[in-house]
């Protein structure tokens, strides 16, 4: 890695974003067509829409914020949805070099496009609105790496998802999916946020956010219409990107989800109708739990849907139990199977390697890919890039 640089302006920032590309080893020409700059959206309410500061005016920059630790906790929140960001990228890369068709390509290319964007976003505010320390931190979020894409690192992202290896594209399309849909989730709820930089972040990042976990959708009906990779295989991928996912929803009964909607930074996923119906004072100690529970039904619909796209004689596909395999929560570390029953701990140690992805799977993968066959393949969309003219319609720079 490069020596690190001092960023005094954001310019000296996109320097070192560069000097991160070169580093993790991704070359991407596309990226001349792509609109690489932070974007915000000047249609958000003025006011601070829940918590304990609901009605007051939002805080434009840090300093404004009254306290210490609501600044360092609001620091911290952004550092972690930046982090998120560049680590997919680290993930995903080494897909651009065997891609089963040219719109597989455009798909991952502009689902990386938009993570480096993403990330770009936090750094500007880090940058822009926290002062020395902000400088200091969005200079680190390009230190670290997703510790299985990158085996030697010493300093791995934060979350445990996002130092998982994305090593094929049945994972990617299933990441995408279920992991993405998470993005979605954590976004939705930052859209109301007290601090107006992050709420008006928030809206454009959704928007392109939309086309990644759709097109993680529109991947696996693609892979499964084809009848090519037996539903058992793809049952496994499922098994592991669920489970990491729903990790990602945090601790239950959190005291940091419970501080960040009393200051007004970080909302339920559902604020907006929970307001409506008169529910304004949520149990603050659940939050994480209620948004875990929103996210497991709409994925618990999503493969229902896929189940009718299965080819006849192959097993239906199904959720994993909410207990199975996880490592954050009330179920942390406890040896449950994908059905949810209670097991003895030296016999899910030896069962866990039969419900996740294997070695085996990934070389009968590997053999498969061989023929694009195994994936439907689909038209380019006219404009490949114009997409990003509508964000521009709608937001302010």
């Amino acid at each position: 890695m490069q020596a690190l640089k001092k960023i005094n302006h954001f310019d000296d920032w996109m320097d070192y974003l560069k000097d991160w590309q070169k580093d993790i080893g991704i070359s991407i020409p596309e990226a001349e067509k792509f609109l690489m700059t932070p974007i915000y959206d000047e249609k958000v309410s003025p006011e601070i829409e829940f918590g304990d500061f609901k009605g007051n005016a939002k805080w434009e920059n840090a300093t404004q914020i009254p306290t210490q630790n609501m600044r360092d906790a609001l620091l911290a929140l952004v550092f972690v949805q930046g982090d998120t960001e560049f680590a997919s990228v680290e993930q995903q890369r080494r897909l651009l070099n065997n891609t089963p068709h040219i719109y597989d390509r455009y798909a991952a290319v502009r689902i990386m496009l938009e993570e480096i964007r993403h990330g770009l976003q936090m750094c500007h505010i880090l940058v822009d609105k926290f002062g020395s320390s902000g400088k200091v931190e969005a200079r680190k979020l390009l230190e670290r790496r997703a510790s299985e894409a990158f085996p030697e690192a010493k300093n791995p992202r934060l979350l445990g998802a996002f130092n998982e290896a994305v090593d094929n594209w049945l994972d990617f399309y299933t990441y995408t999916c279920f992991v993405d849909r998470d993005g979605k989730f954590q976004l939705q709820m930052l859209k109301t946020c007290g601090f107006a930089p992050l709420a008006r972040s928030a809206g454009p990042m959704l928007r392109e956010e939309a086309f990644h976990l759709g097109s993680g959708n529109d991947g696996l009906t693609r892979i499964i219409k084809a009848g090519k990779v037996p539903t058992p295989v793809i049952q496994r991928f499922f098994n592991k990107w669920i489970s990491c996912a729903l990790d990602l929803f945090g601790k239950d009964e959190s005291s940091t989800a419970e501080w960040a909607y009393v200051w007004g930074f970080k909302a339920r996923f559902d604020e907006e109708a929970q307001r409506k119906a008169g529910n304004n004072d949520p149990d603050r100690r659940e939050l994480n739990h209620h948004n875990r529970m929103m996210y497991w039904h709409e994925v618990k619909d999503i493969v229902e849907r896929l189940n009718s796209f299965v080819v006849p004689g192959q097993p239906k596909l199904f959720m994993p139990d909410f207990k199975f395999h996880r490592a954050i929560g009330r179920y942390a570390n406890q040896p449950f199977s994908v059905t949810g029953e209670a097991m003895a701990q030296d016999a899910f140690e030896k069962y866990l390697p039969t419900v996740l992805p294997t070695p085996e799977d990934e070389a009968f993968l590997a053999n498969l890919f061989k023929d694009p066959s195994w994936i439907m393949d689909k038209p380019l969309p006219a404009d490949l890039w114009g997409y990003q003219k509508n964000i521009r319609q709608a937001v302010t720079k």
